[in-house]
């Protein structure tokens, strides 16, 4: 069997940009509750789709903010699309998928430590971490967990990253220190690129083994010695941005893989849902 891992924040933006806006009698705007919906049923119609878990970001801080103040907030994200992430979550709930909803931690979390407990289950042939997010490619292992961005129908498995990035997997936190992620607010280190931190990191594969001096660097990269200078005089902030990189596998999820089976809506719930969403024609289909 296959176990499907969907980021919900990322499908819930997805639908806000992607989907009609729509706003209920009373005003309130609900097409990117409606687009999960939509998005989430065309999923569990899909005949290999039999186990499936989702997370949430119901808070945007997390313990990360803690670690570093300039970390992602959420800040700037528009109020109609706030609104609806308790939306979101009840309605995943409501068509009957295991939900996870993180406030320490990040949904990103979640989904590493769900495919760390689906991937050690002999049951589980395959474990897709529904999701574009470059953060979670640092699960992938081989063939048996793999990356899967639904919008472009693309499944990346290990030698899939490491054509992408030009690294592998495990490497992925460290890449993002050094390179840089403006979306969760890590900054980076100077003049380090996406192409000079994979030449190096696919030797030296992390941080610690990446000598200060550029003569002992057993690669050839452009302009070396200024990217080893600037990484010697901030050693301390990469490690921390890696720290903040580096997803948690020790989530308390308080969950099994035959609690991801999916097993149907529920159905009062959802038509309950659907009547507060003034969307009636969901609630037939569904």
């Amino acid at each position: 069997m296959q176990v499907h891992l969907v980021d919900g924040t990322y499908e819930l933006f997805r639908a806000h940009f992607g989907a009609p806006r729509a706003t209920t009698s009373h005003g309130s705007e609900v097409g990117a509750t409606r687009g999960l919906l939509r998005s989430l049923r065309a999923l569990l119609k899909q005949p290999d789709v039999t186990h499936v878990g989702i997370a949430f970001d119901t808070v945007i801080e997390s313990f990360r903010n803690q670690l570093f103040p300039g970390y992602k907030t959420g800040a700037g994200i528009e109020p109609e699309l706030m609104a609806q992430f308790p939306l979101a979550e009840r309605a995943a709930r409501a068509l009957g998928l295991a939900t996870f909803s993180m406030i320490e931690f990040e949904a990103d979390d979640a989904l590493a430590t769900a495919a760390v407990l689906a991937a050690a289950d002999p049951r589980v042939d395959r474990v897709l971490i529904a999701s574009p997010d470059k953060d979670l490619l640092q699960m992938v292992r081989g063939t048996r967990v793999v990356a899967l961005d639904r919008r472009r129908e693309l499944v990346l498995d290990q030698s899939a990253v490491r054509a992408k990035l030009g690294i592998e997997p495990e490497s992925v936190p460290d890449w993002l220190a050094l390179v840089g992620d403006p979306q969760d607010g890590i900054p980076g280190i100077a003049r380090w690129g996406e192409k000079s931190a994979a030449l190096v990191l696919a030797h030296y594969h992390n941080l610690e083994s990446i000598p200060d001096d550029p003569t002992q660097w057993a690669i050839a990269v452009r302009g070396k010695e200024a990217l080893a200078q600037n990484l010697a005089g901030a050693r301390h902030e990469a490690r921390l941005y890696r720290q903040l990189a580096t997803l948690r596998t020790d989530v308390p999820l308080g969950t099994t893989v035959a609690d991801l089976a999916y097993r149907g809506p529920d159905r009062e719930t959802l038509a309950q849902l659907c009547v507060e969403l003034e969307f009636a024609s969901f609630a037939e289909r569904a």
